[in-house]
């Protein structure tokens, strides 16, 4: 057993952690990042197999006032390349190349709807507005990665005249906090066309959010050589910094009282202040409060309490494939990132209530009728499809495709299943349904020119990652949520009950991604540097 001292201990080496230590150790804090994989990025990570390159989680990124902020204000140099959209029904799809594609969205809608035009343009004339609120929501680079000290003229060119829009924005953005599936009742009759507006949002994502996509799609940016690239760029920032880094390393116990985390290999990292950017019930498992006053503790197990209460959000179940195919035969059907559905139908109750009906009966369900269930998941859902050589054709080997399918899927059913013994099965037979839509669909050169697959499930993500309930964005979307989630207090996110302990991530704020990830890390570095 060994000891060591450091200023801030960090645990997760996620984009949030990376960004806490980068920022620590800019500021001359002796800081450690621990993280339990061998690499970091937690599912902003990119991986090589066979000469392909695939994004293991994150298919591209949105700046969101924040991201390109953070480079510059850390000075680095990240080569980006735009990552255009396409969006596809049956055999009609639309490549988005500017704003004025929401008109031919609308058209697209309007061809496969015939009855619904007026609720299509009511559904247009909302989302025109919230692309509004989005330009001023992230109208100006975001202040925290700003040293307003040194420019004093951010303030009154830039945050001053902006600060009232945003306080309008944020009002306006509150009240379109109902989930989607059911603001769209309010304005859709069609179910069909309401499952086609947002079957591959994840089960109720607050309106806003959802509605907002369409701008977001004309934002995102890819890394020349992956995703991945951006969280090498913050390790290398890191180090270079003189923080440390350690990594293939899990921690077992966290002793606030004694001020000290402690491995798999009873070692003891002490601390002044301690950052979790990782999945927050693994913080309340592993935090030992025996010896902390009275009603310390107390807040402690009220806030365990709550954690423990929800529970991580959709996951996704990822296919990945490498294809003896130009990419240029791609390139010819959709961009590099294409949402797609197979069917005008729409799942209606497939991923609802028939679910429901399999994980609650699942002792009584027979395989057949999942697998029957499965027919309609896979032939009725909207794929994300991720083609890296699109965006970088550096990533895959000449004359190749490296193709990425990703759909919602259900935690629990995994789990269920691979509890029954059977889940290498299943997994064969949704990979087999999956390769069958999309070939029969939008990508018949599949048929016969697949060289080899694999995918990643649920379960693959909560055991990579530690994600509870392999929750790729945080907390499932409830009326109660555990942690932060309006723009306006995002600076409390990163506030615990454990004393000298912080956190950050994407289980601090929802609705997370990569930009809120950034800045939690970065709000959580700032509370340390504060305290000192």
């Amino acid at each position: 057993m060994a000891e060591y001292k450091y200023d801030t201990v960090v645990v997760g080496g996620g984009v949030a952690g990376l960004t806490a230590t980068a920022y620590l150790a800019r500021a001359g804090q002796k800081v450690l990042l621990i993280e339990k994989n061998m690499e970091c990025g937690g599912l902003v990570n990119t991986f090589s197999r066979d000469g392909f390159y695939f994004d293991a989680g994150v298919r591209a990124l949105l700046d969101a006032g924040i991201i390109f902020t953070m480079l510059k204000d850390l000075n680095i140099g990240l080569e980006v390349v735009k990552s255009p959209v396409s969006l596809g029904i049956e055999n009609e799809v639309l490549n988005i190349k500017d704003i004025n594609s929401l008109e031919e969205y609308r058209d697209l809608l309007k061809k496969f709807y015939p009855g619904s035009d007026s609720d299509i343009d009511e559904v247009i004339r909302i989302i025109r507005k919230i692309i509004k609120h989005m330009d001023v929501l992230y109208g100006i680079e975001n202040p925290v990665f700003k040293d307003l000290k040194r420019d004093p003229g951010f303030i009154f060119k830039k945050i001053l005249p902006w600060f009232p829009k945003f306080i309008f924005t944020v009002r306006k953005i509150n009240r379109m906090n109902t989930p989607v599936e059911e603001y769209l009742k309010t304005i859709v009759k069609d179910p069909s066309l309401r499952d086609m507006i947002s079957q591959h949002f994840f089960r109720n994502t607050p309106s806003f959010f959802a509605l907002s996509y369409f701008s977001l799609y004309l934002d995102y940016f890819y890394p020349r050589g992956g995703v991945g690239k951006l969280a090498e760029a913050l390790k290398d920032k890191l180090l270079e910094s003189g923080g440390e880094l350690k990594t293939e390393t899990k921690i077992t116990g966290i002793f606030p009282a004694e001020h000290f985390v402690k491995d798999g290999q009873n070692n003891r990292y002490k601390y002044k202040n301690l950052i979790w950017a990782a999945d927050l019930k693994t913080l309340y498992k592993t935090v030992e409060t025996g010896t902390l006053l009275p009603e310390i503790r107390k807040k402690i197990e009220e806030t365990k309490a709550t954690m423990f209460g929800n529970r991580g959000g959709d996951s996704v179940f990822t296919l990945f494939l490498e294809v003896d195919e130009r990419l240029e035969s791609f390139r010819k059907i959709a961009h590099g990132h294409f949402f797609y559905t197979p069917s005008r139908q729409g799942l209606g109750e497939t991923h609802r209530e028939e679910l429901n009906y399999l994980l609650t009966n699942f002792s009584k369900v027979r395989k057949e009728e999942i697998l029957t269930w499965m027919d309609k998941f896979t032939s009725l859902n909207t794929y994300e499809i991720s083609i890296p050589g699109l965006k970088d054709p550096g990533l895959v080997p000449p004359g190749k495709t490296g193709v990425i399918i990703s759909l919602l899927a259900e935690y629990d059913l995994f789990k269920q299943i691979q509890e029954a013994g059977w889940l290498d099965e299943f997994i064969t037979e949704l990979e087999d349904r999956i390769l069958k839509v999309i070939s029969d669909s939008v990508y018949p050169m599949l048929k016969d020119k697949i060289i080899a697959h694999f995918s990643f499930t649920p379960l693959t993500i909560e055991n990579r990652t530690g994600s509870s309930e392999g929750g790729i964005t945080g907390w499932a979307f409830r009326e109660s949520m555990p942690v932060i989630n309006k723009i306006q207090i995002a600076d409390r996110s990163v506030l615990t009950p454990i004393p000298s302990v912080y956190q950050a991530g994407q289980w601090v704020y929802s609705p997370a991604g990569v930009p809120m990830s950034i800045l939690t890390g970065k709000l959580a570095a700032d509370k340390v540097l504060k305290n000192k």
